[in-house]
């Protein structure tokens, strides 16, 4: 499935998980808040509320009712190694396909880099 073609609480969710990886989302912290982050991205709350639920459901931020959603311990690392077995699974295959039609050469992107 294409970037493109991606849910939109997918692609929110996507936006959310790298922000925990790159520890802009620290691990403890506070997720902003619904409306907060559906505002920021010109996006629908009950959209930021399913992704945010996705994060719920995986184990990866945990609720004080009443105060918000908090990034529990590990989930960096969690996410860091599901994005990268995705990535490895089903980006990679794609990556390398085109790359091989189009010829280039991974020496050519790391003397781009």
């Amino acid at each position: 499935m294409s970037q493109q073609s991606r849910p939109v609480y997918l692609k929110l969710r996507d936006l959310i998980a790298a922000a925990i990886i790159e520890g802009r989302y620290a691990e403890g912290e506070m997720l902003p808040s619904v409306r907060a982050f559906a505002a920021e991205q010109g996006a629908n709350p009950l959209t930021v509320a399913k992704a945010y639920q996705q994060f719920q459901s995986d184990g990866l931020v945990e609720v004080q009712r009443g105060v918000g959603m908090y990034v529990v311990q590990g989930a960096a690392e969690r996410l860091k190694r599901t994005e990268r077995l995705d990535f490895l699974s089903r980006e990679w295959p794609e990556i390398r396909a085109r790359m091989e039609r189009l010829g280039i050469q991974i020496a050519e992107l790391i003397e781009k880099a």
